[in-house]
């Protein structure tokens, strides 16, 4: 009896707890532009791969900014790229799919452009 009232109130305090995993997840990429590429040109690169990404199943809610460091000491960086996926559901649908991809395809059409690391994954949690 125990066990089951145990099982019973883990179950409850998940279901309350949910919402709380389905924060947004954003990959955070930075990268050397190649010198004779202008933000210009990145940026309508990283338009040309948003619209590729948002046909990649669990890609349709992506979103893809840039920045650009105006003030700051980060070294060979010339460009952070944030992709924000609603949840780390979606996040992991579209890895899933990415191999093959036609975003995968202009990742390396524009390889010597861009010169970007594998990134970090981060939990984003808005704040009222």
């Amino acid at each position: 009896m125990k066990a089951l009232i145990r099982l019973l109130t883990i179950s409850m305090l998940m279901i309350f707890a949910a919402p709380a995993w389905s924060d947004a997840a954003l990959h955070t990429v930075q990268c050397e532009q190649d010198d004779e590429i202008t933000d210009e040109k990145v940026e309508a690169i990283s338009a040309e791969w948003l619209k590729a990404a948002k046909t990649i199943k669990g890609g349709e809610n992506l979103e893809l900014y840039l920045n650009f460091p105006v003030a700051a000491k980060v070294g060979e960086v010339d460009v952070a790229l944030i992709i924000i996926a609603p949840s780390f559901a979606e996040w992991g649908l579209f890895m899933d799919n990415y191999p093959g991809s036609a975003a995968e395809a202009i990742d390396e059409k524009y390889e010597d452009d861009l010169d970007c690391g594998n990134g970090t994954l981060w939990e984003s949690v808005e704040i009222e």
